[in-house]
């Protein structure tokens, strides 16, 4: 396995991202394993437009200052969000404006339940084009999709998501990009590691092979294509 390439800063190692790419976004919320400083970086380095992002909330992370708490890729350019919390990190100032994009219908939103989510995400890592699922039957979530009974049940077929980028995020790599991640970190960052066609890893330790003990590294560094270290 070679070594994978550490770039110096995010919007390097973001910068060839082009209009039209579906993007994976690890993190359980706007501040839980979310790739911070990458997610920044195509908000504020990147011109790219027409994107899908795909998470489990909307392309939206935490700045830490008091007065302006939250940044956002700009919805004009983004045309479709996939994920199951579109609500956002808060709503104490009222609807975000992805809220306001869904609404007005300049962004599409596909609404996915968490679980479903997730398997369509591992799915695409497996080389598992489709699935059948019970969760949704009967439901708007079944709506023009295939169905089908098992066994005296209902389900309905879900097909696989293959993002063109992942950023996500670890605690740990070694240089030949094996990932070793932090409690909630590892919700939806491994299964998009594995399903992108490239995975772009933000992490806070950059280490030598052989330093992360193989019972520790939950993505193999075949999965990773670049690496950027962000303290903290």
């Amino acid at each position: 396995m070679a070594i994978r390439p550490v770039y110096a800063t995010a919007a390097e190692a973001i910068a060839d991202i082009p209009d039209g790419a579906m993007i994976a976004m690890g993190g359980f919320s706007a501040t839980l394993g979310l790739p911070q400083a990458l997610l920044r970086a195509v908000a504020e380095h990147s011109s790219a437009k027409d994107l899908t992002f795909v998470g489990n909330g909307i392309p939206q992370g935490f700045t830490g200052d008091a007065e302006n708490p939250w940044y956002f890729v700009d919805p004009s350019r983004v045309s479709k969000v996939i994920c199951s919390f579109p609500a956002g990190g808060s709503r104490r100032g009222g609807p975000n404006i992805y809220e306001t994009a869904f609404t007005d219908g300049t962004t599409e939103l596909e609404l996915v339940p968490q679980g479903t989510l997730a398997e369509r995400l591992r799915a695409g890592g497996a080389g598992i084009p489709a699935f059948f699922t019970p969760t949704g039957v009967g439901t708007r979530f079944a709506e023009g999709k295939e169905e089908r009974e098992f066994d005296g049940r209902r389900y309905i077929m879900e097909r696989a998501l293959y993002p063109d980028y992942a950023l996500v995020k670890a605690l740990r790599a070694d240089k030949l990009g094996n990932l070793y991640y932090r409690n909630t970190a590892r919700a939806f960052n491994p299964p998009m590691a594995a399903a992108a066609k490239c995975t772009i890893a933000e992490v806070e330790e950059l280490v030598e092979p052989g330093e992360i003990a193989p019972d520790l590294i939950m993505t193999p560094g075949i999965y990773v294509h670049r690496i950027v270290v962000v303290k903290g």
